[in-house]
Parts: structure tokens; sequence; C-alpha cells
């Protein structure tokens, strides 16, 4: 990726030369299957006299005029920028270029879709990918007026930020199938967030009314062949409880003037926050059965891009160190409009089941680094969209509002978007308001919390009497040894007790603040100790929290039986935190999820809990139990399938991780039979996507293969139908089958769905030694690929195809010595592997404690 970097330093340059007015963008879509042709037109003020640059990726530039004067293309486009010297004080700069069309997800990314031959396209511009399509100053405190004029088939819906306008004939065009779209500009807004979207996309339009009385335009789109899956009404209606939630709680109205959601097809993500224009991956329009989880997800989504137009759009970061607070608000935001405006009302237990496990995981990874990370250049940022960015930054968020009260935590938030709107700011910018609006002052806490990594440890010291009372009752804080903050927590804890109908359930609570390695919690001295005492009940405070023995003890034996959901996923969260540190045995851990977890109802719980005993089972176990461990998971799996209720979310996730774990010739029969119909199960049909991962689980055991594969994909040539190949083919359990899907994928140029399946399945194995044949294979093409590729592209293949099952010393010792051989790699690289070399550590100290 050479000559496509920013650094903060030369966009801080920027912005003290230039102002930005305006940007008039003409792209003409018809040009043929690569390009398209681009002309920009930006007006801006400058420092008389001063040199500056506009960023552009684009195979060719054909004129550059600054100020009526022709530049020489060849001599001032070189390394992704266009070099501008001797400004006025007020120009004019025009570009014309042919840009490049991308199969990554990057920029304009252009898709066929298989099933009619119907082009679509759509723009995904964050982090640096709006000058693949234009010439921008490309970095979010340079913000314009952005006025989008498009060519394109005139059968095609063409949708940007403003609302579309009606068509006209193409200027001189021949063909009457070719019009002209010219939009009216936005408002002041970055880069990253303009977006076009074109093609022949199915849609539904609908309207909802602002709380400032303005009708606001809804529209939602997808595919043509999926439109028959698609659930249009569903997706306003939580559009507009979250309209209303948010309006109501911000006191701001939606500051847009209309609203598209539209669902697009090989997307690296799950949504983006274009201004009025939001794209999501097109795996929530549902053309099979999901889980509860994945609807559960898909509604969050939905509120956390909608969040987004307040807190990131009106209002933006001035540079992507911050990057943090758009995220985790919009996380915190999200999950608290789901909780409160929908029917989902146990989103705050999936937010700790799914976000603060990611959170603790990337906590303690090597690369950690504080929630306002220090971000030198575009790279930096690249590798940022990570748990501690979303998921930890939304933890703390929490941990914030519990700390200051709600209302004064959104009452500062609402000043803040009535001082900021349109324009730019940093972190202390919204401190200022909240401290107006608390009476606290922010700047310790925020020293401690967002400038410092790293993941606390609390536990409980309980001291009682002969009767059972207890005398002491102490909080016990560590912290890591590379990251030793001491942090402030507010946090309940919860008292236990077994029912007379044989439940847990809470029958004390109190919320204390704790500080410092010890905190004697008075409250709690004088109470009859109860069956378990659960630390951060509730789940406010952001830590890995302990249980003392007692109430492991009775944790272990009653999991189950854990009436609150929230309670249950802190408990779950707890063991499995313990386990990752090598303080309770992997195989004791599989157990006790296969002896309690038919009994959990929250589906993303679950699924989580579910995902987590499959890592344990293949990587953290003692190398000599693998093989019996994952045969007991998978025969118990099947018994659990046949003790579900008919046509639960249990029964479907059940059956959906016996495939995946399937490793017996037993197994192997039940899969055969549930795909030929011989074995049926009450309450599951057997529909298109779960054809495909029974088929993975025969293919995972050497029992289908490539005519089997090819069947199934002549019944199912859709998109999704090509990545599930994708993803099987790269499961065969042979050395040449794992060496022919990474080289399908580092020496061919393939759509980022199919790398991204194709990672998916060569890292789905059984027996994890056919993967030691292609660790070298691997790391010779690291380099390569950083090298050759878009930063996604890159990620997801040095991500996605490091054989991790392996989880072995050789493994380690071959990444370390990559690492060493590779000291001068760039930085993101070098943490991408450094990550990697973690997990396999990790591994290797659970396996250790399992022997």
């Amino acid at each position: 990726m050479p000559g496509e970097n920013l650094t903060r330093a030369e966009a801080v340059e920027r912005a003290g030369v230039v102002a930005v007015e305006s940007y008039e963008i003409a792209l003409d879509l018809t040009t043929g299957p690569e390009t398209f042709a681009s002309a920009t037109t930006v007006r801006f003020t400058a420092t008389e006299g001063a040199s500056t640059f506009v960023d552009l990726v684009a195979p060719s530039v054909r004129s550059v005029v600054l100020n009526g004067r022709e530049l020489d293309p060849s001599a001032v486009f070189a390394d992704s920028r266009i070099t501008l010297e001797g400004l006025a004080a007020d120009n004019e700069l025009v570009v014309v270029a042919d840009c490049g069309y991308t199969n990554t997800g990057e920029g304009l990314h252009r898709f066929v879709d298989p099933v009619d031959g119907e082009v679509y396209l759509y723009t995904q511009f964050e982090v640096p990918d709006a000058r693949r399509v234009f010439a921008c100053f490309e970095q979010p405190d340079l913000k314009a007026t952005f006025q989008f004029t498009v060519t394109a088939p005139a059968a095609w819906q063409v949708v940007s930020n403003e609302p579309t306008p009606e068509p006209v004939a193409a200027t001189g065009s021949i063909s009457e199938d070719v019009a002209t779209w010219t939009f009216e500009p936005t408002g002041r807004i970055s880069t990253y967030i303009t977006a076009l979207v074109a093609g022949p996309y199915a849609v539904v339009r609908s309207s909802l009314t602002s709380s400032d009385g303005r009708e606001i335009p809804l529209g939602a789109f997808c595919r043509k062949s999926l439109s028959e899956h698609f659930d249009a009404d569903y997706i306003f209606e939580k559009t507009r409880q979250g309209f209303e939630f948010y309006e109501n709680t911000f006191g701001v109205p939606y500051p847009f003037t209309k609203y598209d959601q539209l669902f697009v097809p090989e997307y690296n993500m799950g949504a983006m926050e274009n201004a009025g224009c939001v794209t999501f991956t097109e795996s929530y329009v549902f053309r099979s059965k999901v889980t509860d989880a994945v609807r559960e997800r898909r509604v969050v989504t939905i509120l956390h891009e909608l969040a987004h137009m307040w807190f990131g759009d009106l209002v933006t970061m001035k540079w992507w160190n911050d990057l943090w607070l758009n995220e985790s608000f919009a996380e915190y935001a999200s999950t608290l409009a789901t909780a409160e405006a929908t029917e989902w009302d146990a989103a705050w237990t999936t937010f700790s089941a799914m976000e603060k496990s990611w959170a603790y995981k990337q906590d303690q990874l090597p690369s950690t680094h504080p929630i306002v990370a220090e971000i030198k250049d575009l790279e930096d940022v690249q590798v940022n969209f990570d748990g501690i960015t979303y998921a930890k930054g939304a933890s703390v968020l929490k941990q914030l509002v519990a700390w200051v009260g709600r209302e004064a935590f959104i009452s500062g938030v609402s000043a803040y978007f009535g001082k900021h709107a349109w324009g730019n700011t940093e972190l202390p910018d919204l401190l200022t308001e909240l401290e107006t609006t608390s009476g606290r002052d922010l700047k310790a806490w925020s020293k401690l919390w967002l400038e410092t990594a790293g993941v606390n440890t609390l536990r409980p010291v309980i001291e009682t009497d002969s009767h059972g009372r207890i005398m002491s009752f102490v909080v016990e804080q560590t912290a890591p040894a590379e990251w030793p903050t001491i942090r402030p927590h507010r946090l309940g804890i919860g008292f236990y007790s077994l029912s007379d109908a044989g439940e847990l359930v809470r029958t004390h609570f109190v919320e204390v603040d704790v500080d410092g390695r010890r905190t004697d919690v008075k409250e709690l001295v004088e109470l009859d100790r109860p069956a378990l005492v659960l630390l951060n009940d509730e789940d406010l405070a952001y830590a890995k929290i302990r249980l003392d023995a007692a109430s492991l003890r009775v944790a272990l034996e009653h999991l189950g039986d854990i009436a609150d959901p929230l309670a249950r996923s802190l408990v779950w969260g707890s063991v499995w935190d313990s386990v990752r540190d090598g303080e309770v045995p992997a195989s004791e851990y599989v157990r006790l999820v296969l002896g309690g977890i038919s009994r959990e109802t929250e589906s993303t719980t679950l699924r989580t809990t579910l995902n987590q005993m499959v890592l344990a089972a293949r990587q953290y176990v003692a190398p000599s139990k693998r093989a019996a461990t994952l045969a007991e998971v998978g025969d118990t799996l099947w018994t659990l399938v046949g003790e579900a209720a008919a046509g639960s979310d249990t029964q479907f996730q059940l059956v959906k991780f016996f495939a995946h774990v399937a490793s017996t010739p037993a197994h192997v029969e039940t899969l055969s039979g549930l795909l030929d119909g011989s074995v049926t199960l009450d309450g599951l049909e057997i529909d298109t996507d779960l054809r495909w991962e029974l088929l993975e689980g025969l293919v995972l055991n050497g029992a289908a293969g490539d005519e089997e594969i090819d069947a199934t994909l002549a019944a199912d040539d859709t998109a999704t139908g090509r990545q599930s190949a994708a993803r099987a083919r790269a499961a065969k359990p042979t050395v040449e089958g794992k060496l022919a899907a990474l080289s399908s994928v580092v020496d061919a140029d393939v759509p980022n769905a199919i790398i991204r399946n194709t990672g998916l399945g060569f890292v789905h194995v059984s027996d994890p030694a056919v993967l030691a044949g292609v660790v070298q294979p691997y790391l010779d093409a690291v380099l390569k690929v950083w090298n050759e590729r878009s930063y996604h592209i890159a990620e997801e293949i040095i991500e996605g195809f490091y054989p991790a099952p392996l989880a072995s010393v050789e493994l380690r010792d071959a990444t370390a010595a990559w690492l060493e051989t590779n000291a001068d790699a760039a930085p993101a690289l070098r943490r991408l592997v450094v990550e990697s070399l973690a997990g396999t550590d990790r591994a290797l100290k659970a396996q250790s404690a399992d022997s």
C-alpha cells in the first residue's frame, strides 16, 4: 500500500493552510466495467502563496486546472496526491480523472449479480477512500458542501446524501437508456460520510415526521434478486422507534433531509453511517432462517447507524484519534435505544455477552492501547477499528453514565450537539459540557479511563463468623504489570440465594464506588452470606470479575438456575475469563457448558458461549484430549438437539454448532441423514443456508468434496451460494486443500466476500495437524499481500488465514521468527501478526493448565 498514507502532522499542516468551501462532483458510470469518469471542482480558501495537495487514487488523471492554470498531471500527480503550488486567497481546482471500480469494498465497489447479470454499485469511504472516487482533501476536519451529478443507466436507482432528483436525458448521449441526476448540495460534512449507491435496486418508500414537524422521506433498498426476502416494513418500524427515541433523548431534531437505508452486496462490515444514506451488509436481508441473536444484532446495527447522524455526522471528530468517541457513543446509544424503544429489551445482556467479551479479549492483547489512541497516520486508524474503539469505549461510557448520572450525561450531550453542530470537535469539547451538567471534574477520570490501557480484575474477599454472617467484605483490585493503572469503578454487588423452586435469585443488592487496591464495603457487613456473591451485578463496570471459591462452586453447579439473564451472562463471562487466564482447565469449562447451555434463554449469550466452548475444545484443551473432547462435544450437542423445543432458537443453534464440530463417523452419518431427509427434526427446515452448513460439516470430515459442492452450488448459484461454496472447498481436510485455498486468494484477484469466506473454511478443522504444512507458505505470503493489496484485503488475508487452530509451539516459534526477521515491517502489519501470535501464546498457556 505504498503512497497512500497520510500523517496527522500533514493533516494539521494542511488544515492550517486550507479551508474548503464546496465540491461539485460529476461522475459518469457508463464508461465501462473497469473505470468511471470523475470530474471534481473544489473551491477553497488558502494562505496566499502557500502550497498543499489534494488526495486522489486513480488509474489516470486527464487534467488538473488550478485557478484557470493548466497543470501537467504527470508532473503534479504522484503517490495518490496532486501537488498544488502558488495558491491564491480564493481557489478553484478542477480535476478530471478516470477512477477505478473495486471488488474490495473500498471506494466504489462494483458487483455483478450471478442470478440476473445486473450491476450494483455502492461507495464505502471510511477511512480514506472518497479519494478513490473524486479528488478531495481527505481528512475529517476539512468539511465542505458536496454537490453530486451522476450519469448512469436510466433504469437505475441513484442514491446519495440528498434526496434523489428526477433524472433527465444525459447530455450528449445517443441512447435514451442513459440519464443524469443532479443532486442538491449537502450541508457541511466530511468527505468520509458522503456516498453514492447506484443500480437496479428494489426500493420500498415511506416517511416519518420529525420532532420539528418536517416530513423525513424514508427508503429501504436491496438487490432485486433478494427483494422477496426483504422485510422493509420491520426496518421502517425500528427506524421510527429510533428516531423518536433519539430526538426525545437528545433534544435535537434529525439534522438531514431524508433517511435511506441500503442493503448492499459484498460489504466489509455491518454498516456505515453515510449522512442520510446508510449502507448495510445485505446479510441482514434474511433469505433463510437466522438466529434470534442475528435478528437482534440487525436492530442494534440499524440504531447504531442512526445514532451516528448526530454523533459523528452532525458533529464530527477533528482527527481519527477520537474515532473511539464516534463508535463508542453509537454503541452505547444503540444498546440503550434497543433496550428501551424496541421489543429487544434484554439488549444490555447481549452487550455483556458480545461487546464486553470482545473488549476484554482485545484489551489483553500486546497491541492494546488507550481508548484515546495515538493515531499518527491512516495506517494507525485502519487497525484501530477494534474492540477498544467500539466495545471498551462503550463500556466505559456506560460506566461514566453510572458515575455522573444519566440525566446529567444526556443533558451534556444535548448541549454538545447544539454548540458544535456541523463542526469538528475533540474530546475536551464533550467533557466540558458533561462537567457543566454534572458538576464533576472529569479530567482525572479521563486520564485513568481514557488515556491508559488494560483491564482491571476485581474479586471479593469475604470473612464470615461461624454462623455465616459477614464480618468483612473487601473488593480487591489488581492490574496487569504492563498496564498497572488502578481505577475507580461504580458497580453493583448482588447476593443470590436458592429459592424453593431451585432458582438462584437475587435477594440483596448494593451499588458502591470501588477505588484503590482494596475497598471495604461496610454496607454488607453483618449480613448473612448468600450462596453466590456477584461483583458487577447489573454490569455497570468495565473489569474482569472473579468469583470467590464458595460462589464459584455454587455457580458451576447451578449456573443454569440463575434466574436473571444478565447475571447469568456475567457468570458465564467470569468463568470464561478464568479459562483464558489459565485458572480454570478448559476441559472443565467444556463440561460446564455442555451441562448448562440448554437452559440459556438469551440467544446471543447462547451463541457466544457455544463459540467459546468450541474454541476451548479445539485450541485450549490439552492436545492429547482434543479428539475425545470434540467427540464428546458433538455427541452431547446432538443429544441436546433432541431435547430442545421444536422450532426453537435453541434447537436451531444447537444444530448449527453440531454441524460445525462434527468429527466422528456417527456425526457424519447424522449430517448425511439431515441432508438427505432420512433424519428429521420437528420444527426444523433444512433451508438453503443450513444445507450449506451441513455440507461443510461433511467436507470437514472428508465425507464430501467438489462433486457435492458443485451440485449444491448449481441449485444455489447466487452471491451467497458462491461464498458458501468457497468456504466449503477451503474446509477440505488435506494439506493440498489448504494450500489451494491459500493460493486462491494470494495469487488471484477475487472479491472481498470470497476471500472472507475462504478464510473461514481454511481455519475450519477438526484435526489441526492438517495446517502444519501451510504455516511457512502463509508466512512467506504476508509481505507480498501487505505490499500489493489494499488495506482491507491485506487485513482479511493476514488475519483470516493465520493457522491459529494449530495452536502449537512450532506455530508460535515460526511466527516469532517472522517478527524478528521483519522488525522493520510497517507497524500496522506487525500489529496484525503480533495479535495472532498472542492468541497462540494464550492457547498454549491454556493447554498447559489443562494437562
